[in-house]
């Protein structure tokens, strides 16, 4: 037999099984994973495209991450289930994931209230680092596994707008009698006020004020309230937010269904839960300042909270604070990581982000 030929025929053998093996790696790989067709059940309507779109990023990243292996389906607020019990249909079973605000559960745990964020509480900045780098998604899943979910940052607001009054505010004595949309444990300072708290989605708002069976309601800021019509019924819009410095929205799964996943899914609902938020937060930092200039042209008239208010607004949240750290455990042991964290970012800061932040927006106020 000629030698060359026969050491041609191996060389090219080899090759080709060099060439081959590589090849059907990636098609075992894939096989290997199963297809999974989600629901997921938005506290949100669809117009709000920020807020509710901040799902549809995180699905769409999901599909993308598993080659469409993995496909989760976005149900607008009333969809599947009404807006205020997003969370109940996880902990049930009946969907598998949910798009909320924390806050609104804290009727089942205060310790709900610090994955939206707590009045007088964290910037967005300091909120996102306190959740990755501090521990706080872990300490507030052991809060979270004993409503039978699993849960992680999707969206942030930044700082919001204190909402919209159908008569302006003064001293905090004001606040008596005042029936006022305000979610999660802020509630509780307008109760100790004299105020009376609603807990209403986005579509119950704009009724209400209209017919005066609230006075006052908060949504979030310029972008969504425009939208949502508040100015034509109550034009007074106060600010800033005390009790949401830095709101995140959360991502919630049946626990069952979390612990179930593939570990690679379980990634790619970490990496498009991390994308979405990032979204949210340039998507409404671009497009508030000219929501606000079409407001004011309408006739929203800005009016920041007095001096008084928010004095007397912090003094009532300290000691309601320190109530729910006496009384709950849970809410205790994520308060004792949050607060240090709180301390420490704040004494940083206020060295150099509040300096630089102040500086700019005088300098630039003066040109």
């Amino acid at each position: 037999m000629d030698r060359r030929a026969l050491l041609g025929r191996a060389t090219l053998a080899a090759g080709t099984a060099a060439v081959a093996t590589p090849l059907a790696a990636p098609a075992i790989a894939q096989t290997a994973q199963p297809s999974l067709r989600w629901r997921l059940t938005s506290t949100y309507p669809k117009s709000l495209d920020c807020i509710y779109g901040a799902g549809e990023v995180f699905a769409k990243a999901v599909g993308e991450l598993t080659d469409d292996r993995f496909r989760i389906t976005v149900h607008s607020a009333g969809e599947i289930t009404p807006p205020l019990q997003a969370l109940d249909a996880v902990q049930a079973g009946s969907v598998e994931c949910c798009h909320t605000t924390s806050f609104l559960y804290t009727g089942k745990n205060e310790a709900f209230g610090f994955a939206t964020g707590l009045p007088f509480g964290l910037n967005t900045r300091q909120q996102n680092a306190w959740m990755y780098e501090g521990g706080g998604i872990d300490l507030l899943n052991e809060v979270h596994r004993k409503f039978n979910v699993y849960g992680m940052p999707l969206g942030a607001t930044g700082a919001q707008m204190g909402g919209w009054f159908r008569k302006p505010l003064g001293p905090a004595t004001d606040l008596q009698g005042l029936k006022m949309r305000i979610g999660g444990l802020a509630g509780q300072v307008l109760s100790k006020l004299g105020g009376v708290p609603q807990q209403l989605g986005a579509g119950d708002l704009y009724p209400g004020l209209e017919r005066g069976t609230i006075d006052a309601a908060e949504w979030l800021g310029p972008y969504d309230d425009e939208k949502l019509g508040f100015v034509k019924v109550a034009p007074f819009y106060h600010y800033p937010a005390w009790w949401e410095g830095g709101a995140s929205t959360y991502f919630y799964v049946n626990l069952d269904q979390w612990n179930g996943l593939p570990k690679s899914y379980q990634a790619a609902i970490r990496t498009a839960c991390a994308e979405a938020t990032h979204w949210m937060v340039a998507r409404y930092d671009i497009r508030n300042p000219d929501s606000m200039r079409r407001l004011i042209a309408q006739g929203a008239k800005l009016t920041p909270f007095s001096r008084d208010m928010l004095d007397t607004c912090y003094r009532t949240w300290l000691d309601i604070e320190k109530d729910l750290v006496a009384k709950n455990p849970d809410f205790a042991k994520v308060h004792e990581s949050w607060s240090k964290h709180r301390d420490d970012m704040r004494t940083w800061f206020r060295v150099a982000e509040l300096s630089f932040d102040n500086y700019v927006s005088q300098a630039s106020a003066r040109r």
